[in-house]
């Protein structure tokens, strides 16, 4: 048996050693993709896409100009949108239904696309969120009641572009920030997961969350992951996720709910907190989505119920 140096270093070690793996997996996904989204955002093109999601704007109380930062934060990210509501003629009703959007289906891209490395269907978990999102969007609205005004589109003089060198300088800048951010998450969580299971802890602190698991509909073995994500988000909280639901065995099932239930709802604490100058009231930056992540666990698990259910004999 080891003593407590010796079992501290080995912990150690292995913290280490994961963070760096998961460190380099998620750095492969990441850095791609956010410059070919932050290339795509740059051209233009998704500004003169609008244009579509006028109607389903309108569906949800919404008015045209509402699509331009629901847009960007779908692919973008919360940031892009945060920096659109900030030049948008929008009442604090509509900006709270876009903040309700956007804090359930944002980057869609990268976190679609972390998520099916971490174990589950890219399409499937992307449409959930979009799905969810437009659902709980449109039972906010049925109960806020905005005011049918209608802010002007914006305009195309909103959309100031830089030259691509200082546009690709900013994002160079922005990522390095991030990767260290992402870099110190992942080792801290990961060495903090390898000394908890050397000093045997974990089990303790899954206790604490177990009702709050249990009314989530998430079992207790996914307890340690649903606070990973809930805590830290899936952009850094990802890597953490996959490395720990291969060790845990977790059934398909599980692994499934856990995923569908932090990509709704995930980084509970910094993305809401970004929103609030914009919002009426903290409660709908935090209990929509949590609400509707819970809805969708429990409909996930009637559908694996229905699945097992043998056929009656004719």
């Amino acid at each position: 048996m080891l003593n407590p140096t010796d079992k501290t270093k080995d912990a150690l070690n292995r913290g280490l050693r994961k963070g760096l793996n998961s460190y380099v997996w998620l750095l492969k996904i990441l850095l791609p993709v956010s410059l070919a989204t932050a290339l795509l955002d740059y051209s233009g093109w998704m500004h003169q896409l609008d244009f579509l999601l006028k109607p389903a704007m309108g569906a949800m109380s919404l008015p045209p100009a509402a699509a331009l930062p629901i847009l960007i934060g779908l692919t973008a990210g919360v940031y892009g949108c945060l920096a659109a509501m900030a030049v948008l003629p929008l009442s604090a009703e509509h900006m709270t239904l876009i903040t309700v959007f956007v804090l359930i289906a944002h980057s869609l891209p990268q976190e679609g696309i972390i998520q099916a490395k971490s174990g589950i269907n890219f399409v499937k978990t992307t449409l959930v969120r979009l799905a969810a999102a437009v659902l709980t969007c449109l039972a906010v609205a049925w109960w806020l009641q905005p005011a049918q005004t209608d802010a002007a589109a914006v305009s195309a003089g909103l959309r100031e572009v830089p030259p691509l060198a200082a546009f690709l300088q900013k994002w160079g800048f922005d990522m390095l920030r991030l990767c260290i951010k992402i870099f110190v998450i992942i080792f801290s969580v990961m060495i903090l997961i390898e000394l908890m299971k050397a000093y045997d802890v974990i089990d303790g602190c899954v206790k604490i969350f177990e009702p709050l698991l249990k009314v989530m509909g998430l079992h207790r073995e996914a307890g340690l992951l649903w606070l990973t994500g809930a805590l830290f988000g899936l952009g850094y909280g990802g890597a953490v996720i996959m490395e720990q639901s291969r060790e845990l065995n977790l059934s398909p099932e599980e692994v499934e709910k856990l995923q569908l239930s932090i990509g709704i709802n995930h980084s509970m604490i910094e993305d809401p907190l970004l929103f609030l100058p914009f919002v009426v009231s903290p409660v709908y930056a935090w209990l929509p989505r949590l609400a509707a992540a819970i809805a969708v666990v429990y409909l996930v698990s009637l559908c694996f119920k229905l699945k097992a259910k043998p056929c009656p004999e004719v």
